[in-house]
């Protein structure tokens, strides 16, 4: 059975995960214990297979706890992420149809509004503290046995899509009421792709809500690794984490990369990275200089996957045939990919650009929209999320951009990611996001909102500098006519940049017929130009 339990009882005293920079440390023999008294208290709660919870917590000890015992009880679970406002996780609670809600006292302000905005959640708990309103999850818990609940089956999250093209969808694969133990067989292959086993210590630097970061820890577990939880990305704090543990497995985003390799280079060698055998990225396209210089500098334990939180396929790649394929994440493990016209029926040859599909891969659902459900899939049952890109001779796939963020200029196509990944490598950008903004000849002109490294530096000249640098390295008609600064993009932890928001204002602001431009001066303010 690939489960916690069986590692609860043949090595008790095992470490399961571990809080860093907090120290709490939790075995085998407790995550059990402990959870099993959080399955009692949601039968005592009235749930029952199939009914809803919702997460909204920091990487708190408390967190996979939570997670196993909704999942031994045959629970729909959904994490929902700390950065959202009020209206949004109101939404998500409503739309999962959660009866439970569960938060944390750091996150009390938050949850005290949301007090009254939750009507059909009967049951408010909060981990670490209490606020009016909300009753004690440790001290309820405490009263329950820590033996197993009578009817165990799986459970399953129900994971909301980040929203950066409209409303966050939540997204339900086929699973729940299986015997306890069983999982996916696609979760079964990236197991063995990995090498995840009792000896893997994996290193989680991002936040628990995510898909990948909380499937992956819970992969681990059940294999009977050990989970190094990271409370906040830090860079020189994870690095130092490897060493410290051991850690033979991570997983990361291309911002960490970044964020990793613009460490000098006295910080970025303080660290004994040997124990490392696998490092996975996946979220976000890196950019193809920067991935050279992990594996220069890690050497070749790199892979990247390409997958999403549907789950409908997994494509991946390792360091060696990367650098033999530069800017490819992979061929596919899971399903087949199928490149797509603009309607999804006719299939492209081989080097042309358009929608991916997958066939055969894993199904899924968006809750409580058929219609969504129904978009995503063509003629012959094969889905897709919306990414565009083309695949080679070979069978490698490779990523142009997501079909919402693509510009049309004049009739030409022109994908974003290709310029943020020529930005990023400029000294002076610590971010970057470019899009499409009206102009009245060409339908769309490309624009770019940079967070610079200081912003000090934010102004005509930089503009100017910035344009400059992309167009060594791109056609013109491709490089930002205009360049705007905030002190800080809103991206999430994750590594996806919520590209909507900044985007909106430069839509809203010309049907309200004025131009829209950051504040070269101001702390992220806006003015019109």
């Amino acid at each position: 059975m690939l489960h916690p339990r069986t590692h609860a009882l043949q090595t008790p005293e095992k470490l399961a995960y571990i809080m860093e920079p907090g120290g709490e440390r939790v075995t085998f023999r407790q995550l059990e214990e402990r959870a099993n008294r959080c399955a009692h208290l949601f039968r005592d709660l009235g749930l029952r297979t199939g009914d809803h919870i919702a997460i909204f917590m920091e990487n708190h000890p408390r967190y996979l706890e939570l997670t196993w015992a909704a999942q031994r009880a045959g629970l729909y679970y959904t994490p929902i992420s700390y950065r959202l406002a009020v209206p949004e996780i109101e939404y998500i609670v409503k739309d999962c149809g959660a009866k439970v809600f569960l938060t944390s006292q750091a996150k009390g302000d938050l949850a005290a509004e949301l007090r009254t905005r939750m009507p059909n959640v009967h049951t408010r708990l909060m981990a670490g503290g209490t606020i009016p309103g909300f009753d004690s999850y440790e001290g309820r818990a405490a009263k329950y046995p820590t033996t197993p609940i009578a009817d165990e089956l799986e459970g399953q999250d129900i994971l909301y899509s980040s929203g950066t093209t409209g409303r966050p969808k939540g997204i339900v694969p086929p699973l729940l009421g299986s015997p306890l133990g069983t999982i996916h067989p696609a979760a079964q292959a990236v197991i063995a792709k990995y090498g995840i086993n009792t000896g893997t210590v994996y290193l989680s630097p991002a936040p628990l809500y995510h898909a990948a970061p909380l499937r992956f820890c819970m992969w681990v577990l059940r294999a009977g690794g050990t989970v190094i939880v990271e409370e906040h990305f830090d860079p020189l704090e994870a690095l130092s984490l490897i060493e410290k543990y051991r850690v033979t497995h991570s997983q990361w985003v291309p911002t960490m990369f970044i964020r990793m390799l613009k460490l000098t280079e006295q910080e970025r060698k303080r660290s004994d990275l040997s124990s490392l055998r696998v490092a996975i990225h996946a979220a976000a396209p890196c950019p193809i200089p920067v991935k050279e210089q992990m594996i220069q500098w890690w050497g070749p334990v790199i892979y990247e996957y390409y997958s999403s939180t549907e789950g409908n396929g997994f494509v991946e790649i390792n360091s060696q045939d990367w650098l033999k394929h530069k800017g490819s994440v992979g061929r596919a493990l899971v399903g087949e990919v199928h490149i797509m016209d603009e309607d999804g029926e006719k299939e492209l040859s081989m080097g042309e650009i358009g929608q991916i599909y997958f066939a055969n891969g894993p199904p899924f659902e968006y809750h409580n929209d058929p219609e969504k459900t129904a978009a995503a899939r063509n003629s012959k049952g094969w889905s897709t999320v919306g990414d565009i890109g083309f695949v080679n001779p070979e069978g490698y796939v490779y990523l142009t951009d997501r079909k919402a963020d693509m510009i049309i200029s004049g009739g030409v196509n022109i994908y974003p990611q290709e310029i943020e990944n020529v930005l990023i490598l400029h000294p002076k950008v610590a971010d970057v996001a470019v899009f499409g903004i009206p102009n009245e000849e060409f339908g769309e002109e490309v624009k770019a909102v940079v967070q610079p490294a200081n912003m000090a530096d934010a102004g005509p000249q930089m503009e100017q500098e910035l344009i400059a640098f992309c167009s060594q390295h791109l056609a013109k008609f491709k490089c930002p006519k205009t360049v705007d600064f905030e002190r800080e993009l809103p991206r999430h932890p994750t590594g996806k940049l919520f590209k909507r928001l900044l985007k909106d204002r430069y839509w809203s602001a010309h049907k309200g017929g004025g131009g829209f431009a950051v504040s070269q001066k101001d702390s992220g303010g806006t003015r019109k130009k």
